[in-house]
């Protein structure tokens, strides 16, 4: 994370808010498209090795078509997987700017394994294509029939290595996220053990899954079904394949999805909690039961008029969520954005040439950077003074030691996050508590 810090900016805090919200706009186009890939290649993958192994062709043709639906074309892997992505790793350095925490490590290890996972999944696409052409030969010759087993070879590899590659890139994600809206556990993010050892990033993880197969489902559904008019050329026994396998792929994996989501929601910290994080949650709830209703009708009618209804609404879930799981973050960083606000303030007056600590007094540091977290006489984020600086009379300097690197000390609270301060700034800060507690 250091190279990101080295280009992260000091951001006020109208400036946060904004980062909050060009966050939610980036996750509106980049989790429905990683989860359409990672749903839609999983069922292709499935299918063509089941249409191999039953010598079915109506099931590789389903294969194929799948994987050339969620793919689009190259530019729209760029525009709506890498580049989003790359955007995100930008702001979660900055609003997680001083933290010390793995979030956006996490976040990069992501990004490279979506890369190689997308590489590879347009190359099971294309390589299925081309075989597909060859295979179709009338009279292929010994060259055709070589290449086209080398096309399989690569066909099958790349399919199980880009899921594969997908599959950890999602997991990595879910992590570098979810560790941002746990304080508490931000010095423990660095270790592996408890990276995949995380009941909170393991449900979420298992969550997104879910969906993403419900969503895949929902698209194919919508695509073959409903948009412009559904697909005419359709052969009967084809598209009993795609409405009975699709229908009960979704229905089984948004079945899955209300108890996660509450799962989700019982493991959150107290400090992402809110009314917005509750209320965009219930409405995901609601819009699930819909969804249960038309599929349950479609099914039971063996009909697919609803089939449109079903992929919007599914959307609407996965915005609702973005916007919890947003709230959720904007709470839990609320103590760490003001610190950062708070830095932004004095590199502004730095700037404007007010330098040295003459400028900023003691009290005016600890208004702005302590107060939040800290009381002399009660409880707040951190212990009260009163508790804690009976051990550094007489030893001021390892009081500004502590200031200027905080350590975990009490179990009973939090980390104290690094307020950045400079030598003369975490004195002038140190004098004024202690002139303070005298009084008090």
């Amino acid at each position: 994370m250091g190279f990101f810090d080295s280009l992260v900016l000091p951001q006020s805090a109208e400036h946060i808010t904004l980062l909050h919200y060009m966050t939610k706009l980036i996750l509106f186009v980049f989790l429905p498209f990683l989860s359409v890939l990672i749903g839609g290649a999983t069922i292709s993958v499935f299918y063509k090795n089941k249409g191999l192994k039953e010598n079915n062709s109506i099931f590789l043709r389903f294969a194929k078509e799948i994987i050339e639906l969620i793919t689009i074309n190259k530019t729209a892997g760029l525009l709506m997987g890498l580049l989003p992505m790359l955007a995100l790793i930008f702001i979660y350095s900055q609003l997680l700017h001083l933290a010390k925490v793995a979030s956006v490590t996490y976040l990069i290890f992501s990004l490279v394994t979506i890369t190689i996972g997308v590489i590879l999944i347009f190359t099971y696409r294309y390589s299925l294509s081309v075989k597909k052409i060859i295979d179709s030969s009338s009279n292929p010759n010994d060259e055709a029939k070589d290449l086209s087993e080398n096309l399989s070879t690569l066909n099958n590899k790349s399919g199980t290595w880009g899921l594969i590659m997908l599959y950890v890139a999602s997991y990595f994600f879910i992590a570098g996220t979810t560790y941002a809206i746990y304080p508490e556990s931000w010095d423990a993010s660095f270790s592996v053990f408890n990276l995949f050892l995380s009941l909170p990033i393991f449900t979420k993880w298992i969550y997104f899954i879910v969906a993403s197969h419900a969503i895949a489902g929902a698209l194919i559904l919508f695509t073959y079904f409903y948009w412009e008019g559904g697909r005419q050329e359709l052969s009967d026994d084809f598209a009993t394949l795609v409405k009975n396998s699709t229908l009960k792929i979704t229905l089984t994996f948004a079945l899955a999805q209300p108890i996660l989501l509450l799962i989700n929601v019982v493991l959150l910290p107290s400090t992402a909690l809110s009314v917005g994080v509750f209320g965009f949650v219930v409405i995901a709830l609601f819009i699930l039961f819909l969804v249960f209703h038309f599929l349950y009708d479609m099914i039971k009618n063996s009909h697919v008029k609803f089939s449109g209804w079903v992929f919007i609404l599914l959307i609407f879930v996965s915005v609702s969520l973005i916007i919890s799981e947003q709230l959720s973050l904007s709470n839990s960083t609320r103590k760490h954005s003001a610190i950062l606000a708070a830095d932004y303030e004095v590199k502004k007056k730095e700037l404007l040439g007010d330098k040295g600590i003459a400028a900023i007094s003691g009290a005016e540091i600890y208004q702005a950077r302590c107060a939040s977290c800290h009381a002399f006489d009660k409880r707040l984020v951190g212990p009260p003074y009163k508790e804690t600086l009976p051990k550094y009379q007489g030893n001021i300097e390892k009081l500004i030691q502590f200031i200027r690197n905080p350590t975990k000390i009490d179990p009973a609270y939090p980390p104290m996050p690094n307020p950045g301060l400079k030598p003369n700034e975490a004195r002038a800060v140190a004098e004024y508590i202690f002139e303070k507690y005298k009084v008090q």
